[in-house]
């Protein structure tokens, strides 16, 4: 994924938060109903949200030093996780108090009792182009993958995040108004903190979704499927290399992808024909697989002798341990 399509649909996400905060603030003041400001303080964490999103996207740019050769790529992964942290705690857990606080003070509307309604309406309408945009902007790079498996396997934190978050807005609004209206209707409070409740409950789940989503991204994820299968016969598609021995992947950052290998060569004559094997090589692995930046192979020459011998099938010159009379491997001592 571009990180130009990702940052527009934060951008999108974050205008439409700031405006709706600001209304939904408003209405609270004026209305006292705790759906508004369970909504309102959700509003505000999106926002602050997306500002993370782009704070680690410009991070994440930063050149490469000794002290971190691979670059910050992964800062990306690390502001999505702290903005899974900050839904749980500012919008999950402070809606969950405030349907508390309401439930055991109940009380109804009774001050600019439809001006809730009609910005709860008016927020639905705005935040339902954030997740168009949101939605449009993934489908660029979602191809006929589902949207949970879009969202579960994602290299890049910035769309799957802004989905979830505005998919939990529209549905947090529903939620505040439901309960706005049946407290209008029937005057009792309770119906309020319930739809406050529900706000809760729904943020907590998204949180933790997020949560578990980029902490597998910040462990460490692997090639897909496809791109392991391009990459394999990137390297086999040639008369350098007669077979893969091992091979291990990992996205150093969701837009940098590292390849190591121990590959099996034919026997060469000078080292020039070897490192001109290699070489083209790599270049088919990045042709197959753009975001394979870091590569590095590992030249040997394949023993069926030693792969059975439990070596690691590496070298032919591997020499096979010695037993002793009991039938035992015999070890080497040490100095």
């Amino acid at each position: 994924m571009s990180a130009t399509g990702g940052n527009k649909a934060i951008v999108a996400a974050l205008l439409a938060n700031v405006g709706i905060a600001v209304t939904k603030f408003i209405a609270f003041l004026l209305s006292g109903s705790s759906s508004m400001l369970a909504e309102a303080v959700h509003s505000v964490a999106d926002s602050g949200n997306q500002g993370l999103l782009l704070l680690g996207g410009k991070r994440a740019k930063r050149a490469a030093t000794p002290e971190h050769p691979f670059g910050y790529g992964r800062e990306r992964y690390i502001y999505a996780f702290i903005v899974s942290i900050v839904l749980f705690s500012i919008g999950g857990l402070f809606a969950l108090y405030e349907a508390y606080h309401k439930w055991h003070h109940k009380g109804g509307i009774e001050s600019w009792q439809w001006l809730p309604v009609v910005v709860l309406v008016a927020a639905i309408v705005m935040e339902s182009f954030s997740f168009r945009t949101a939605i449009k902007e993934s489908n660029h790079i979602r191809g006929n993958q589902s949207w949970v498996r879009f969202i579960r396997r994602a290299k890049a934190p910035e769309l799957p995040v802004v989905l979830l978050e505005d998919f939990g807005a529209l549905v947090g609004l529903v939620f505040a108004l439901f309960g706005v209206t049946m407290t209008l209707i029937t005057g009792n409070g309770e119906w309020d903190a319930a739809g406050t409740a529900m706000i809760g409950v729904l943020l907590v789940i998204i949180a933790v979704v997020l949560a578990i989503e980029t902490k597998s991204l910040l462990l460490g994820e692997g090639a897909e499927a496809s791109e392991l299968a391009a990459i394999e016969r990137a390297v086999t598609d040639g008369p350098e290399v007669e077979r893969i021995i091992h091979m291990k992947t990992l996205y150093l950052g969701p837009e940098e992808l590292m390849v190591a290998a121990k590959i099996g060569v034919p026997s060469c004559e000078s080292a020039h024909d070897l490192a001109r094997g290699i070489n083209a090589v790599e270049a088919r692995i990045r042709a197959a697989v753009p975001t394979a930046r870091v590569i590095y192979l590992e030249p040997d020459i394949y023993s069926v002798a030693a792969a059975e011998a439990g070596t690691g099938a590496a070298a032919a010159t591997a020499v096979p341990q010695q037993q002793d009379a009991s039938g035992e491997a015999a070890g080497r001592s040490g100095g």
